[in-house]
Formats: structure tokens, C-alpha cells, sequence
């Protein structure tokens, strides 16, 4: 296990349970966890299997019981999985936590997801506190239009004065966000990766400047690339080499890994625009990847 960064944004390099072993209990503010789903994404060569449901639950409600320890008392945690184990994560943390909603993230979709059954366009999201009495949650921060109010200038006429309803509101517990597409600028190497408008609710929501907030499966680093952006502290726990680079990276805190230079990966459309101008030649290496010089 090793630990990159400074006291302020850490990137652990190693196992979430034995990396969560070693911090401090009651010491994060904010969790977000979004951990392998167990229904075969291929993660860097690494497919996200288990041999059965059970071991998959067993592993993690072993996490699970890592976070909660972790929260300080009045701490938030949002988590996600599957919808097929989500009820699952669901009764389990509700003897340990209070669930205060309970979040579908809807998406559209440009592709056929399914011909003989209804496909999947959403993941759930569990948001769960320690103490349902004190607990962070920044209403001014995270409004949103109201269409009854902005747009169509309905009345409530159940006041003592009749008056058009408020032109904004704290979201409902249905979010809209876009998946992140190969051409998006935000876009990282990797097959499950959130969008920063999402975590940017959860974080200007659920956290206050200066913060701790964990993410112990970070992938790309979102979570922490929001925390970092929004003036809070992060801790980033991740296995894969692939991807503690990518966090590096993205949170600036070293311009190598083991000797290799950190530059974000070059896509096909990029590499063809590049070439269209004819400042740059593309080479095929014989790994498949590409590099690209000046003429």
C-alpha cells in the first residue's frame, strides 16, 4: 500500500479494506462509494465478478461496516450498486444508518438496451447520515428550477394571500445527468466512470469547505477532482495502477508514476484532428497505441 499526495488530497494506492483499516474512525465528513457492481465490467483486464452473490454481499458488507465506522457523527454517506443488490445494501445499512432517500440516477440512452425485457437507464443511490438530527445538507447550494413557478407562473391559492409558487427547489430524488461519452471533455479511460455534475451535488449538498471527503473505490477520481475543485479535503483509495495515474493526474499531484510521464490519453477523433491540420504525424507502435510528433 502506498500513499501519494499531501495532507490535504491523498491518493492510497492498495485494497479499500485495508487501506480503511488504517484511518482513523469518526474522522470523514463525506462518503461516496461506488464500488465494483459484481455483474462482469471488464476493469483494465480486471472483470468485476465474484464467484457468487453471496461472497460478492459478504465482501461488502465488510466495506460497508468499514464506512460507517469511518463517518464522523454527524456524516453523510451516499453509495451505490447495482439495482439488483441495492436492496440488499439497503436493509442492511438501515440498522446502522438513517436512509434519508433514496436516489435513482436516470440517463438516456443513444443505444438498444435490451430487446426482450425492460432496459436498465438508471442506478440507485443511497443517501444515509449518522444522525438524522445534525448532519450537513446545504439547501442554497444545490437549488433548481421549479417549472411550476419559473415557467408557468401557476398560483398556490391555499395562502392567506394567494402567491405564484417559488421559481426554485431542493431536487427531488430522481437526477438527470448525462453518462459520460468518449468526445466529453470530462471523459477518462474507464468503463463506469461518474460524471462531475453529479458528485458536484452530493458534495456542495453533504459537504462544507474544508471537509473530509472519502471516495474508497475512486476509479477516475471524480469524487476527488470535485472535493479538490470545491475547497474540501479528499482521501482516494484505489488498487489499479491504470487508474491511481489518472487520479495523479487529474488532481495534480505528480507529473509521473513509476517513471512514466502523466499525460490524459489521446482520443481517435483528437489524433485525426491533429492530423487533418498537418502539424502531426501519427505512429502506430506495435502495442496498438499511438503517439504523435511534430512534422
Amino acid at each position: 500500500m502506498e500513499i501519494y499526495g499531501t495532507e490535504t488530497h491523498r491518493i492510497i494506492h492498495g485494497d479499500a479494506l485495508l487501506a480503511m483499516k488504517e484511518l482513523p474512525d469518526n474522522s470523514v465528513d463525506l462518503i461516496f462509494a461506488d464500488p465494483p457492481y459484481n455483474i462482469g465490467k471488464n476493469f483494465n483486464g480486471h472483470k468485476d465478478r465474484w464467484a457468487t452473490e453471496e461472497a460478492y454481499l459478504t465482501w461488502c458488507y465488510e466495506w460497508l461496516d468499514l464506512c460507517v465506522k469511518k463517518l464522523t457523527p454527524n456524516g453523510t454517506f451516499y453509495v451505490m450498486t447495482a439495482t439488483q443488490f441495492m436492496p440488499f445494501f439497503d436493509i442492511y445499512l438501515r440498522k446502522k444508518l438513517d436512509v434519508l432517500s433514496r436516489i435513482i440516477w436516470y440517463y438516456d440512452s443513444s443505444g438498444v438496451q435490451a430487446r426482450n425485457y425492460y432496459g436498465s437507464m438508471y442506478e440507485p443511490i443511497l443517501f444515509c447520515v449518522k444522525d438524522r438530527d445534525n448532519y450537513t445538507f446545504n439547501t442554497s447550494e444545490i437549488l433548481v428550477e421549479a417549472k411550476t413557478g419559473a415557467k408557468r407562473k401557476l398560483i398556490d391559492y391555499r395562502k392567506a394571500v394567494p402567491t405564484i409558487y417559488n421559481s426554485e427547489k431542493v431536487p427531488g430524488n430522481v437526477w438527470e445527468f448525462a453518462r459520460v461519452r468518449y468526445r466529453m471533455n470530462e471523459y477518462e479511460n474507464h468503463p463506469t466512470q461518474k460524471p462531475i455534475a453529479l458528485l458536484e451535488r452530493i458534495i456542495k449538498a453533504s459537504s462544507n469547505v474544508g471537509d473530509l471527503v472519502m471516495d474508497p473505490f475512486s476509479g477516475t477520481f471524480t469524487t476527488c477532482f470535485v472535493a479538490k475543485e470545491l475547497g474540501r479535503s479528499s482521501i482516494g483509495i484505489e488498487l489499479q495502477d491504470e487508474y491511481v495515474k489518472i487520479g495523479l493526474r487529474r488532481l495534480q499531484l505528480a507529473k509521473e508514476f513509476k517513471g512514466e510521464k502523466l499525460e490524459k490519453e489521446i482520443r481517435t477523433f483528437e489524433m485525426e484532428k491533429m492530423a487533418s491540420v498537418g502539424n502531426y504525424k501519427l505512429f502506430e507502435e506495435p502495442n496498438g497505441t499511438y503517439i504523435h510528433g511534430e512534422h
